[in-house]
Formats: structure tokens, C-alpha cells, sequence
């Protein structure tokens, strides 16, 4: 399936008044209501983008770009007048979608046949050449009649249910005999197309669009069979050949026919064969693997604070109490009673401030800003106000929603910052909003201009870079300054014991204890929670695929969180009892250790299923994939540091020190 997940708000008020449900005798969620049509009314055919995806012959992607509809060297037909653009939300612009008009008429519950598109066209070798590499690559039309996307009709050998994968074929790739006995590939171009409507009557004379199927076909002699009332169009044995050889152009003719078919399927429920979940079993097998390490990291860490911490704890106070006994006698500590050992040990040092301050509270402070984005971008995708049927949707509610975020990533770090007494408050109000935003959206402007020099459809326009640019500054910032000013304002948070003026000097570690081994341990931990989740949003970014299953997502993100949290508090408390007080970094990193292995998957990934041509691709692949890796690690590295000051917090609150 391909992605079309969107909506359409003009504005932060107006998205928020769209999602609030309105009084009625029915209710459909945002951007989803109905449109009905008498027989005879227009209904409007758009076309998107071409998107690469597997093809017949290659299960590996070839190209990460995609391409306009009416790029020159399709030489597909055009409306009088020319194309327009259809008004898109900030999020469809931002994941390449490029809506616009075509020529095609088709009319409610009229059947048609073998209607002509626009004269013949004509391919060039070196349009050829483009065109017929974009078939080799798999390239995929993608168009949408009444907001449905027009399908084809698949089934999956393990299951017979069949179902509606977005998109079609471009042309086809089969295999030919050659003269001399073997075999080669050869390009076919799609220029006659079956459009297949299923249309559902809500009322007397009230029709409604519920499916769309596209059957694509190659007809070199079609032209002979305009407007012919049988509905043969042409010979399938006699496909489309675009010709590459130099001085000899290629003309095609373009056609198409349109068939009405009543079905029972309510507007409600048309997305329902649409929305197919791919090997369902490898989810549930995630999803109990994923609960099982939690179940046993929960059980680890619960046995140390329940048993080993409360020994410890009880041990360190009845020999604090004998201490006091024997100095109020005047007398000494007895013989054979054993020293503090352990974590105690460290009590004079383990909240002495680490080293830079100013960027661990930077890091932590957006970290924070992703977990609430990431988490509320979830349960509203969970409620169903992120449904594919919506375009756009999720990418501006990513955005909406780390803007309004703004506020608790400054709240956060100057609340942390001034914990670890920092010094230079104007830089933490300052570095907060700007460095890791700064750092994504770099990266996004320069692998964009690869995209706009590839001339890919992808590439994101200037003016939209720009509007991203104001919502940033004009909400984001000033959010991110309030939060910071008032939690600057607030009280300090006060250490439950002491610090020493001379650090202590930590004993040499050895073992998984170091910083290496340590976070390689406890980084494929929580990346075991989520990694087959992120296989399918990765596949169904990269193969322009329909993603949907929030639920799944939800509860590994829940597992996820858990597991940063309890992997990092366990390495902590092992470092402290090896009287080694430098955690914070520590804690930070070994969560945050996660996002190496989601780099290297993605690596593994281009491995085993992408095959660029062009390293362009390879670029914007790796860069993406890079991007998505540090803020991974900004993510769980703030779980894991926000999860351990709290256990640290609460364990030095439990002893007596003098």
C-alpha cells in the first residue's frame, strides 16, 4: 500500500476546531465527510506524484525520488489550460505529495469506453530512455477520485482474502526470448487504463464513491479503438515499446474506459479494504517478545529496590545510628562492624554537577519536547484523527504538536540546569530552541537540494521551508522562552544530601561496567521493543506505503519507554555500586545507545531491500536515516537520564547521612 495520510488545516486554530467532533446525527472523523452525487455529475480524477516501489520482477527499491505527475518526459496528457494544483496541508507537502488536475471525465454511474485522453505523444530516445527506466525501477501511478486512491487488487499467497494496494503500475518489466535462445527485460508502457468505480446510493439519487480500482494496460494499436462501444481498446500481445535508439521517436496514444459498479460498502467503512496488515503474526510475535524482556527487566529491577536496596538502606542507617550511639558515649565504632560500602559511599559526590552542563540540559530539554510529540501524535493516530483517509495529517500534527511542545523542552532544561547550578542561563534560553532544531532542519535544507537537483517532485518548496521556518519562530521559540523563564524562576531542586567540596576518586571499572560494552548491552534492549514497528514505517516511508497500525505502535512505544527506563536504572545502580558517581552522562548514553542500532538497521535494510542506481539516493537515504537516528538517541536518552536522577533521587532521600 502507498502512504495518503492527511488532512488539511489551514492554521493551528482551525486544525484544532477541526478535530473537535461536531453536533449531528453523524459523525466522520476530520476531513472525512462524504460527498454525494447525482447519475450524471462530474467526478473529479487528481493525480499525485509517481512513486517508486518493488516491482514484478525486483523486490528491492531503486530510487528514493519521485516524480511529478507531468514531468516533460512522461509527456502524459494534460487539462485545457494546463494543469492547477490542488491546495495541500504543510504535512502533504512535506512527505512529496503533488495533487493536481487531469484531463480524465468521468461521470456518476456513466459507463464509458475507450475514451481518448488527448493526441498522440510523442518520446524522444532520451524521454524513452527516462520513462523506461522508471518502469525498470517499479514506479508506481498514484491518483484519487472523491479522496480515494485508485488501487489494484491484490491478494497475498498466505492469505486469500484479497484487498486494495494503492497505486499501479507505471508499465511493466516481463521477461522476452531473445533470437539467440536467451532472455532479456523488456520496458512496457501502461497508456490505457480500466478505471473501475465502486459507488454505494445512500439515498434516492444520492451516490457515493466507496472504491476505486485501476486496471492498467499496454496497447500499441489503441488509437484504432477509440470510443469503441464494446470495450475492446486493443491487443495486449502488442504492447508499448518506447524506442531508444537514436533519431526513431515513439508515439502513444493515451485512453481509457470507466465502469460504475453498485456495492453494498457504507461510506463509513470504504478504507476497510484499503487498510491490509502485512504478516499480522511477525506483530504479534514483536509485541510478546517486546513484553516479555520488559516483564523481566520490571522484575530485575523491582527485586534491587525491593530487596537489595531496602537491605542496603536498612544496613547503612543502623550503622549510622550505631555511630551516633557510640560518638554520643565517647567511645568508637565496635569492633567488627563492617564500613560503608557500595553506593552510600558516594553520597558526597553523586550530585556534584557533571561535566557541560549546558548541553546535557539542552539535550534532555528537547528530548522531552519529542517524548510528549511523539506520545500525544500516537494517541491521536490511536482515536483514528490520523486515518489515511485524511492527507497530510500526520506530518502536521508532528509539527503542530512539537511546536506547541516548545514549552516544556524550555521548562525542562533550565529546571535541569539550574539543578546542576549552571551559570550561563541566557545560553540554555537560547541553545534550547535552537540546537537541535537547527541541526533537523539543516539536514532537511541540504538533503532537499539533492532532491531538487535530482528534479524529483519530492523536493520540498522554498516558500514551505520558509512557513516551517515562522512557526517556528513565531510559536515555537517564544513557547520554548516562556517555559525556560518560568522554570528559572522556580525554586531549585535541592539534593537530599550534601556534596564534598574535593570529588572523590572513582576506582577503576571493568567489565560491562565501561562506557562501550555497558551501552552496547543497554541499547539493543529497547531497540528490541520497537525494531519491527520501525521495519514498517521505514518500509512504508521509502516504498510510499500505507502505515496505520497506531495500536501496535502505541504499545511498543509504551514498551519502549519502559525499557529505557528500567535497562538504564539497573546500569546505574550497578555503576554507583562500583562507587563510580559519574551517572548523568552515563544514563543519558546508555539509552540513548538505542539509536546505533536503529542506524544500523537501516543499514542492514539498504542491504537487503534497497538497490539504489544513483548515489543521490544513497545520500538522502543515509541522511535520513541519520537524522532519524539521532533523535532516537535525543529520545530514549532522555527517558533513560529523566528515569535514573528520579531512582537516584529517591534512593540518597532513603539513608540518614550525617
Amino acid at each position: 500500500m502507498r502512504r495518503s495520510d492527511a488532512i488539511c488545516p489551514s492554521a493551528l486554530l482551525g486544525l484544532l476546531l477541526a478535530l473537535a467532533p461536531t453536533p449531528g446525527s453523524a459523525f466522520y472523523f476530520p476531513g472525512t465527510a462524504p460527498t454525494s452525487y447525482k447519475k450524471g455529475d462530474a467526478v473529479p480524477l487528481f493525480v499525485n506524484r509517481l512513486t517508486p516501489t518493488e516491482s514484478r520482477n525486483d523486490p528491492k527499491l531503486r530510487s528514493a525520488f519521485s516524480f511529478d505527475h507531468y514531468d516533460p518526459h512522461f509527456h502524459f496528457c494534460q487539462p485545457e489550460g494546463g494543469p492547477k494544483y490542488i491546495r495541500e496541508s504543510l504535512g502533504s507537502i512535506l512527505f512529496g505529495d503533488r495533487i493536481q488536475t487531469s484531463p480524465f471525465e468521468l461521470k456518476m454511474a456513466t459507463n464509458e469506453t475507450c475514451k481518448s485522453l488527448c493526441g498522440p505523444q510523442e518520446y524522444a530516445p532520451e524521454d524513452a530512455t527516462f520513462v523506461n527506466q522508471r518502469i525498470l525501477n517499479g514506479f508506481d501511478f498514484n491518483w484519487l477520485i472523491d479522496g480515494l486512491p485508485a488501487a489494484q487488487l491484490v491478494t497475498e499467497s498466505e492469505y486469500d482474502e484479497p484487498f486494495y494496494s494503492p497505486g499501479f503500475d507505471l508499465g511493466r518489466a516481463p521477461e522476452v526470448q531473445m533470437p539467440d535462445g536467451g532472455s532479456d527485460v523488456v520496458a512496457t508502457l501502461n497508456n490505457h487504463y480500466d478505471i473501475v468505480i465502486d459507488y454505494h446510493e445512500a439515498s434516492k439519487d444520492n451516490f457515493r464513491v466507496v472504491g476505486v480500482i485501476v486496471e492498467p494496460s499496454s496497447y500499441a494499436d489503441n488509437a484504432q479503438y477509440i470510443n469503441n462501444a464494446e470495450g475492446y481498446c486493443g491487443n495486449d500481445q502488442n504492447p508499448v515499446v518506447l524506442s531508444i535508439d537514436a533519431g526513431q521517436a515513439s508515439s502513444v496514444t493515451f485512453t481509457y474506459s470507466v465502469w460504475w459498479r453498485l456495492s453494498p460498502t457504507p461510506f463509513a467503512t470504504r478504507w476497510d479494504k484499503y487498510l491490509h496488515v502485512y504478516d499480522p503474526k511477525i506483530h504479534w510475535f514483536s509485541l510478546i517478545n517486546s513484553a516479555v524482556i520488559v516483564v523481566f527487566l520490571i522484575g530485575m529491577v523491582s527485586t534491587i529496590l525491593v530487596r537489595t536496596l531496602k537491605k542496603d538502606i536498612a544496613r547503612y542507617n543502623r550503622l549510622d545510628q550505631m555511630a551516633l550511639d557510640d560518638f554520643g558515649d565517647g567511645g568508637a565504632i565496635e569492633d567488627g562492624v563492617q564500613e560503608d560500602s557500595g553506593w552510600k559511599l558516594v553520597h558526597g559526590d553523586v550530585f556534584r554537577p557533571p561535566k557541560h552542563p549546558l548541553l546535557l540540559s539542552v539535550l534532555v530539554g528537547n528530548g522531552a519536547q519529542l517524548f510528549m510529540m511523539t506520545g500525544l501524535t500516537i494517541a491521536f493516530a490511536l482515536l483514528g484523527f490520523l486515518s489515511p483517509s485524511n492527507r497530510g495529517a500526520l506530518g502536521t500534527v508532528i509539527i503542530i504538536f512539537y511546536t506547541l511542545f516548545g514549552f516544556v523542552g524550555g521548562y525542562v532544561s533550565s529546571r535541569l540546569y539550574k539543578f546542576f547550578q549552571g551559570e550561563s542561563w541566557k545560553l540554555c534560553f537560547f541553545y534550547t530552541p535552537f540546537a537541535i532544531p537547527s541541526f533537523a532542519f539543516a539536514t532537511f535544507f541540504l538533503l532537499n537540494l539533492f532532491v531538487w537537483g535530482r528534479g524529483a517532485s519530492g523536493a520540498v518548496p522554498f516558500t514551505t521551508m520558509l512557513v516551517v521556518v515562522i512557526i517556528w519562530f513565531v510559536i515555537s521559540v517564544p513557547l520554548s522562552f516562556a517555559g525556560s523563564w518560568l522554570g528559572f524562576k522556580q525554586a531549585a531542586i535541592e539534593p537530599p544530601v550534601r556534596t564534598n567540596q574535593i570529588p572523590r576518586q572513582i576506582p577503576p571499572t571493568g567489565g560491562y561496567l565501561r562506557p562501550l560494552p555497558s551501552m552496547a548491552l543497554a541499547g539493543i534492549l529497547p531497540f528490541g521493543a520497537i525494531f519491527v514497528e520501525l521495519y514498517f514505517i521505514v518500509r512504508s516511508i521509502w516504498f510510499s506505503k500505507v502505515y496505520y497500525m497506531f495500536g501496535f505502535l502505541f504499545i511498543c512505544y509504551g514498551l519502549m519507554i519502559m525499557t529505557s527506563a528500567a535497562v538504564t536504572v539497573l546500569m546505574i545502580y550497578f555503576l554507583l555500586c562500583a562507587e563510580n558517581y559519574h551517572w548523568q552522562w552515563r544514563s543519558f548514553c546508555t539509552a540513548g545507545a538505542s539509536a546505533f542500532y536503529v542506524f544500523a538497521s537501516a543499514l542492514i535494510y539498504w542491504m537487503k531491500d534497497v538497490s539504489f542506481f544513483s548515489w543521490t539516493s544513497g545520500v538522502v537515504y543515509l541522511g535520513y536515516s541519520a537524522l532519524l537516528s539521532v533523535l532516537v538517541f535525543v529520545l530514549t536518552g532522555t527517558i533513560g537520564f529523566l528515569a535514573s536522577g528520579l531512582f537516584v533521587l529517591k534512593i540518597y532521600k532513603s539513608i540518614k547521612v550525617d
